[in-house]
């Protein structure tokens, strides 16, 4: 195959279409704003939820986070994994574990020893092996949990001036 075979059906135009700018504008609601439609599925109240998110997505724990926005560790653990967050204490084995004994398969007991974990971080992994993501809440948090979101955007900004520019390299 040569470049000829390559290039064939490549064409040259004068002028680019205008596709336009996609933008997501979500300044007008703050992020309890839109935990709100959630509010009755999640296990706690939004706002408390947005203060959860907001401060396990500038880098702290789970646990650090769900303490700051007044909750147990392990309701901050559910209301993350509603968001769609990976937060199961168990690996995949554990999975298959929790998952016999909610099918009545293991006793508790049983199953507890065999996925060697607490039974705070079984019941957690019952509960997230039990309950799907929340349809639409995702969404809701994506601008604050994204890589480079709203938190991680604030400690750029606050940590601008010590940051080199690509010109600075030289």
């Amino acid at each position: 195959m040569g470049l000829s075979d390559i290039a064939a059906g490549v064409e040259v135009v004068d002028e680019q279409r205008d596709r336009g700018v996609a933008s997501v504008d979500r300044t007008g609601d703050d992020l309890a704003g839109r935990l709100e439609p959630y509010g009755e599925d999640l296990p706690c109240s939004p706002a408390e939820a947005a203060t959860l998110v907001e401060t396990y997505a500038g880098g702290t724990s789970v646990g650090e986070a769900a303490r700051a926005a007044g909750l147990s560790p392990t309701d901050g653990a559910k209301a993350l994994h509603l968001f769609g967050e990976s937060v199961s204490p168990v690996g995949p084995m554990g999975r298959e574990i929790v998952a016999d004994w909610l099918d009545g398969r293991l006793g508790r007991s049983e199953a507890v020893q065999l996925a060697g974990v607490s039974e705070r971080e079984f019941a957690l992994a019952a509960y997230v092996e039990s309950h799907e993501p929340i349809e639409g809440a995702r969404e809701a948090v994506e601008g604050a949990l994204a890589p480079g979101g709203d938190a991680a955007v604030e400690k750029r900004d606050a940590l601008g001036e010590t940051m080199s520019d690509v010109g600075e390299l030289r």
